[in-house]
């Protein structure tokens, strides 16, 4: 009972914190991905309005097979050191925070591009990301991710609106419950 109260406190600070937080300079990343596509037969359409998206599934990594490729955004992968994901029909450009439901680990990463095509499976990891939530050892790990914010002009989620807040209160409550 006191954790939920010690809880409580936290988020209400959390919120009044939110609301003096500044926004970095230099505005946000575009949308993108957007159209409808279709892979092995499937056909996938992304959803228009990000906001407020959560999901419960499975996540698991891609790494050096696929470092240096291009991505389904145009970009180019780095498994080491971007911490950036895959989703069948987010927008590229959403950051996204990831909480390990095995470990309470957690991680706020990118979508950057499509994926995973595996029945199942929700979320394709970098390996920088998949090793801060525990994933790499286990190869998946079930998880929870909602969407928090659209990621900066430079493409990072470092610092976009929500985030660290967003992460501070999700976390607490991961290890809470």
């Amino acid at each position: 009972m006191r954790k939920l109260a010690l809880g409580s406190v936290l988020l209400l600070i959390t919120l009044a914190l939110e609301g003096c937080a500044t926004q970095q300079s230099g505005g946000q990343a575009p949308l993108k991905g957007l159209a409808p596509y279709t892979q092995n037969g499937v056909r996938y359409t992304p959803v228009k309005s990000w906001e407020g998206f959560s999901e419960d599934g499975v996540a698991s990594w891609y790494g050096p097979p696929y470092h240096g490729r291009k991505t389904a955004s145009g970009e180019t992968f780095d498994t080491y050191a971007k911490f950036t994901a895959a989703h069948k029909t987010l927008p590229f450009n959403i950051c996204v925070h990831v909480s390990n439901k095995e470990n309470g680990q957690d991680v706020v990463v990118k979508i950057n591009d499509r994926g995973p095509f595996v029945a199942g499976r929700i979320l394709d990891l970098s390996k920088v990301a998949a090793d801060k939530l525990g994933v790499t050892k286990g190869g998946i790990a079930r998880v929870h991710m909602e969407t928090v914010a659209l990621a900066n002009s430079d493409g990072s989620c470092d610092g976009a609106p929500g985030v660290s807040v967003w992460a501070k209160i999700q976390g607490f409550f991961t290890r809470l419950f």
